[in-house]
């Protein structure tokens, strides 16, 4: 196998869960060494020592400016360098179905992680960056900061704002041979989008995965259920050299949800206008 990313060092930031891990694998399978910042400390160095000398596990607070500032000087120190950063770590916040219900009480929880944490890494992996001959900054947003929707508004806005905050940093960055790209996963099978709660067993995590999978398909043209992995390629993919012309993207992966409605309403109109005749 030809590894896209050898030597190339990164930092995978929430590394230890759905999308963090598989990206972690995947780096790691292409070459690279990889850096696994997460505040889950027994799954992190569980992955670290499964993968071996090519991963290491740092205890990060994405929320905390100093935690980013120390993941990026921990990388440096550790494997020499920094050439990719994947600023993955998001929450959704509370799960009030309506906004009228939400009481904004973990607003500025979900402010810090989503956002800030990603302003944070591109700052301090920029700066390292800018002077070492440039570097990948992948930022992952979400389908949520696209498509306009009910509930989770709070999450909706951090999305949104990392995608135009990508795409503005990608200009700011150029000319330092920094690219910047942003994804924005759909209904990725994880425990964040099967809605979980902490302290769920791994059984009733599944058994909500498979209970909430009807209603997550409904907008999807596509309807393979999508999985960490298609999100761990898609920055394999914007980690490489095939990618190299490419800046201030926005990459949808969700099965076709962010490219419009999915239902047929010329289909519906005309059952409708059949069945009222009939009448």
């Amino acid at each position: 196998m030809v590894q896209e990313l050898k030597g190339k060092v990164a930092i995978v930031t929430g590394g230890t869960g759905g999308i963090g891990s598989a990206t972690v694998e995947l780096l790691v399978a292409e070459g690279a060494l990889v850096v696994i910042a997460d505040m889950d400390e027994k799954a992190g160095s569980a992955l670290a020592e499964k993968l071996g000398d090519a991963a290491l596990f740092k205890r990060t607070d994405v929320g905390k400016g100093e935690d980013v500032q120390a993941v990026v000087e921990f990388a440096i120190e550790q494997f020499g360098g920094l050439d990719i950063l994947f600023n993955n770590a998001g929450i959704s916040g509370a799960q009030y179905p309506r906004f009228l219900d939400d009481d904004l009480k973990d607003f500025q929880r979900v402010i810090d992680t989503n956002l800030f944490g990603v302003m944070a890494g591109c700052l301090h992996a920029g700066k390292y960056m800018s002077r070492h001959g440039g570097g990948v900054i992948i930022n992952n947003a979400s389908i949520a900061g696209i498509v306009a929707g009910q509930a989770l508004m709070t999450y909706r806005a951090t999305k949104a704002a990392v995608i135009q905050f990508s795409k503005s940093v990608a200009i700011d960055l150029a000319e330092y041979n920094i690219r910047v790209n942003c994804l924005a996963p759909g209904h990725i099978r994880t425990s964040l989008t099967a809605f979980s709660q902490p302290g769920m067993s791994d059984e009733e995590v599944e058994k909500v995965k498979q209970a909430v999978s009807p209603a997550m398909d409904v907008n999807q043209p596509l309807k393979r259920h999508g999985k960490p992995e298609d999100v761990a390629q898609a920055v394999l993919f914007l980690s490489g050299d095939r990618a190299a012309q490419i800046t201030g993207v926005v990459l949808p992966v969700d099965g076709g949800i962010s490219a419009g409605d999915s239902v047929n309403h010329l289909q519906e109109i005309i059952e409708a206008r059949a069945a009222a005749l009939k009448s």
